[in-house]
């Protein structure tokens, strides 16, 4: 199939397709014209790089991953785990920093509604 047939199978743009070629998360074939052609299997691959990239995984990140979704076996699904391992750890630090960032925001907040209170009161 070609590049349109993938991106309308999959709902990724044909500029994703392009981009995921760049970063050796999809390989194609090539005519001689230099069209790119993809096989059934594409369509699996290009989900799940999109399953990935849903997951906040980067595209570098996906690239390792590349040798577990080409051809899995035992050894490869533990490296696949471990790196998403990692990527959920990475995720759950930015989740907490996140939390930290709003607690001190929330603390600003009190702290404005209080000096307002006091100032409404000042004002009577």
């Amino acid at each position: 199939m070609r590049i349109g047939d993938l991106s309308a199978r999959t709902g990724a743009s044909r500029r994703s397709l392009r981009y995921y070629e760049e970063r050796g998360l999809l390989v194609s074939s090539r005519s001689p014209s230099g069209q790119r052609h993809y096989e059934d299997e594409h369509v699996q691959r290009v989900r799940l790089v999109q399953a990935f990239l849903a997951a906040g995984m980067s595209s570098g990140t996906i690239a390792e991953m590349v040798p577990c979704m080409a051809e899995p076996n035992e050894d490869r699904a533990r490296q696949a785990l471990e790196i998403m391992g990692r990527e959920r750890a990475r995720l759950s630090e930015a989740i907490d920093g996140l939390a930290a960032a709003r607690d001190a925001l929330d603390h600003l907040i009190e702290d404005n509604h209080a000096y307002l209170a006091g100032a409404a009161e000042d004002d009577s």
